[in-house]
């Protein structure tokens, strides 16, 4: 699967399921060979049958499939064009230019003391797409509340208008939930004004309908962050609502929709509040999975909420962890539920289609048709989780990154792209290594450098970087004055025959270059300044990963590095 020639463009993705190195022009033809490979009956991570094989398996299963007197010809249709398609030599070609003028890369300024860098990359994908129907929020000083943030991302649908008006509401709307229960938070006049205009719209009786709602929604846990998961389905169901309105609409029937996902990111209450301790034992007691045990370094806190097919995913020890849920045709629970509520969903491929029209089953908006507004949903998903310095990358990205890469291979490929870039700088700086010497290199948890079994399986495909490398390592440790503690980077091989691609190098010389500029001759690249730049250079990777694999959606990616990086 890996190219041969040094015109190979992007870098390697570790595929999840075969564990096979994957270059993302062929990432997609790869991942559509393990789906027929598991129609005809094998092992999706199987390798690649002869074409006898695969012709013995396809009479097989169409001899069983004929023997009952009402087959579905949909099955065997499925049966030939897998057959079909494992039998053709398929060439990986480019889905698209990575050289996109229809992009936009920036950067936040948060003053968040867990956040190291935050920054936004936005492709249209003009190829598949006539207009960009993404957009994100940033707000610092959330709830004029020092070391607080409140980022989100939304994914329009059948044009921006919904997306837009939930960026700039969504905001306001929550912030007046969480004041209402904490009073930290605070309004300035002028939100307090426009939150008055909304009382026309929010009245008493919608207000009795909102707090049932609020007390059905999903995540109704016993834990001392339930409030502000209430707090998150009242402003997704006042969001909604506004929407309602209307505004700014073109169509009279189908009126614009959009998909989720935001973040609240606060400091973790010190030792000496009040009740802490018990919160804390609360808290922990109440979520069993090794993401959610809080230690004596926490750092803050993550409430995420979502509703459609944006997600988020937060990389801690080089693990990634699902924070969201997909509300999508393809979740069972979902499809029971429209189903149950005599809500109708289509044949389509590949996995039906919302009264023939959305992918979707929960969302913001939709309201031009009310029949498709019964079963599309406001009802986020939330959740609560400690951050602490074992905590990397945070990543909320649209569906453009999520329907051609899983959640583990973007994690591992946003650890290689920063570690990459880390040592792209350490060469830069020493002069004695190459680029090419210093490529593809993934940190690992202590826990994986202590496990036997797992060092003797890293010896077939990596090993272990020579002291001249560690001699530049060690030199970025200095400069960049942190302390890598556990860790120790560990260079992957490249696939057999293949060189290095070569324009991941230069993105990430022209990125060193901008870092060079900021010194202004000063010879040291400041902290603040690389965090910056990685960031930048990691977002707009991985967006062109997505589009190298075949994505047909507008995509955007919100990254933020955290203290574990």
């Amino acid at each position: 699967f890996a190219p041969k020639n040094e015109d190979a463009k992007g870098i390697s993705i570790l595929c999840s399921v075969c564990q096979q190195t994957i270059y993302p022009y062929h990432l997609f033809y790869h991942k559509k060979s393990h789906k027929a490979l598991t129609l005809l009956g094998y092992d999706s991570s199987q390798a690649k049958m002869d074409n006898e094989t695969l012709l013995a398996q396809r009479q097989k299963l169409i001899s069983k499939l004929t023997k009952f007197p009402k087959y579905s010809e949909r099955r065997r249709q499925k049966i030939d064009y897998s057959f079909e398609f494992l039998m053709d030599d398929h060439t990986p070609t480019s889905h698209c230019d990575l050289d996109n003028t229809n992009s936009l890369n920036t950067l936040r300024k948060v003053k968040n003391s867990s956040i190291k860098a935050l920054s936004i990359f936005q492709d249209k994908n003009s190829m598949w797409q006539g207009d960009m129907e993404d957009t994100f929020f940033v707000v610092d000083n959330y709830g004029n509340r020092s070391d607080t943030c409140f980022l989100g991302l939304v994914d329009g649908y059948h044009g921006v208008t919904a997306a837009e008006t939930v960026a700039a509401e969504l905001p306001l709307v929550f912030l007046d939930q969480l004041a209402q229960t904490d009073p930290s938070y605070k309004k300035t006049k002028e939100e307090q004004q426009i939150l008055d205009s909304f009382a026309t719209v929010i009245t008493e009786d919608y207000r009795e309908k909102e707090k049932i709602f609020s007390d059905r929604q999903e995540n109704n846990k016993k834990n001392t962050f339930e409030w502000i998961h209430k707090a998150y389905a009242k402003s997704f169901w006042r969001m909604d609502r506004l929407l309602r309105l209307g505004r700014n609409e073109v169509s009279s029937v189908r009126w614009s929709g959009c998909s989720a996902v935001t973040c609240l990111m606060e400091r973790l209450p010190s030792e000496n509040t009040d009740g802490t301790k018990e919160e804390r034992k609360h808290f922990e007691n109440s979520m069993h999975s090794s993401l959610t045990k809080t230690t004596e370094d926490d750092a803050g806190l993550l409430h995420i909420a979502n509703v459609g097919n944006v997600h988020a995913v937060l990389c801690k020890n080089g693990k990634s962890y699902h924070l969201s849920e997909e509300h999508s045709t393809s979740n069972v629970s979902e499809r029971t539920r429209i189903l149950q509520n005599s809500g109708n969903i289509s044949t389509n491929e590949p996995d039906g289609l919302v009264e023939g029209r959305l992918r979707n089953t929960r969302g913001l908006g939709y309201h031009g048709d009310p029949v498709l507004k019964r079963a599309v949903i406001p009802v986020p998903h939330s959740i609560s989780v400690p951050i602490d310095s074992s905590c990397q990358f945070l990543i909320l990205a649209s569906s453009g990154l999520w329907e051609v890469l899983d959640y583990k291979e973007v994690c591992a490929l946003t650890l290689t792209t920063f570690t990459h870039y880390l040592r792209t700088y350490g060469c830069g700086q020493q002069n004695t290594v190459s680029l090419h010497n210093c490529q593809y290199l993934m940190p690992l948890s202590e826990g994986e450098l202590n496990d036997s079994k797992a060092m003797n399986d890293l010896q077939d495909g990596r090993e272990i970087l020579d002291s001249n490398k560690e001699t530049v390592l060690a030199d970025l440790e200095d400069n960049l004055a942190q302390s890598y503690t556990g860790q120790q980077l560990l260079k992957t091989t490249l696939p057999v025959d293949c060189k290095p691609p070569t324009h991941f190098e230069e993105d990430a010389k022209t990125y060193l270059s901008d870092c060079k500029s900021q010194t202004a001759g000063k010879g040291r690249v400041t902290s603040e300044a690389l965090y910056d730049n990685a960031a930048s250079y990691i977002s707009e990777q991985l967006a062109k990963t997505a589009l190298a694999a075949g994505s047909r959606d507008n995509i955007t990616i919100l990254i933020v590095l955290l203290n574990g990086c």
